[in-house]
């Protein structure tokens, strides 16, 4: 059982060393056809590669997404496991032309403000929840509802609700008088964060800050979310509680999250996770590059070093 003790300041540097990054993500899908006409087609990733039922996909050759083929039935709703994953992209056209994909094929996608980026939401045919992300954090800070502050504020100093719609045809504007309507996910393309369902809030951060080491950005009750990060804005790892208290694990089969991947610099940080996994009676197992734990809630989570 790991030790769910709190600490209650939620701020923190964090201990991983800011060359930590996200690896891929690995999500189960029902098909391969029906996950391909999302992902490849809408999203824009490439079929790098295929190992039995795995599909590797990617941007600039770079695995980001490992879909695993075969599950089942799809995503059940009101469990653990995965809100989105977020695919961040270098230029605004990257997400000026996504939102085209999208557009031309009757994809259903939520284009969202947020100030320190914007993102558009959509779902594959399975139920996985997709963010693609262009980060904006020149255009203002987050602060935290929860102490009575504005959720965002410009850098002009005015209030901005974080949740605004993007206006499309100031983004559509960016792909210029002759689009690349064929272009696909670029070099840089990264997987930006990862935000996942879990029954408590404030064990969850006490598990990603002081155990696997991130620093603690906000922890907003009022949203039922929080979110730990490395020494800028946006978040590398989020949370929520909106599946509710006593949501479980799906049942064997289902779509959704395998795991998820942090690659650290050195054997040395890996030691370190390892021994506060180890100290927090948390679940390690080695897996080859590494190990695998699980988040109090039950999200499995890879931690391998960088090659």
């Amino acid at each position: 059982m790991i030790d769910t003790s709190i600490q209650t300041n939620v701020r923190s540097a964090p201990i991983l060393p800011l060359t930590t990054t996200l690896g891929p993500v690995h999500i189960a899908v029902t098909d391969r056809a029906r996950a391909l006409a999302i992902w490849q087609d809408v999203v824009g990733l490439d079929l790098i590669g295929e190992n039995g039922n795995a599909l590797i996909l990617g941007a600039g050759g770079k695995p980001l997404i490992v879909l695993e083929t075969g599950a089942l039935r799809p995503v059940v709703p009101r469990t653990i496991g995965l809100y989105h994953v977020a695919i961040h992209v270098p230029r605004r056209v990257d997400l000026a032309q996504m939102a085209v994909r999208a557009l031309q094929r009757n994809v259903r996608i939520s284009p969202t403000d947020h100030l320190v980026s914007e993102a558009i939401y959509l779902w594959d045919l399975d139920g996985n929840g997709i963010e693609i992300t262009f980060e904006t954090p020149w255009r203002g800070t987050l602060g935290d509802p929860d102490k009575g502050q504005t959720y965002a504020v410009t850098s002009e100093g005015k209030s901005h609700s974080g949740r605004e719609p993007i206006d499309l045809d100031g983004l559509l504007a960016e792909l210029g008088p002759a689009p690349d309507l064929a272009a696909r996910m670029p070099d840089g393309t990264r997987i930006g964060h990862v935000h996942v369902h879990v029954n408590d809030l404030h064990i969850a951060m006490h598990f990603y800050r002081d155990v696997l080491g991130f620093a603690g950005f906000l922890l907003i009750t009022s949203f039922g979310m929080g979110d730990v990060g490395l020494d800028y804005m946006p978040h590398t790892l989020a949370f929520n509680i909106w599946s509710g208290p006593n949501a479980g694990l799906p049942a064997a089969g289902a779509a959704g999250l395998r795991w998820f991947t942090i690659v650290v610099p050195d054997a040395a940080t890996l030691d370190g996770v390892k021994a506060r996994l180890q100290g927090a009676a948390a679940p390690v197992s080695a897996v080859d590059g590494g190990i695998e734990t699980q988040d109090p809630s039950g999200n499995r989570i890879r931690v391998l070093v960088a090659v």
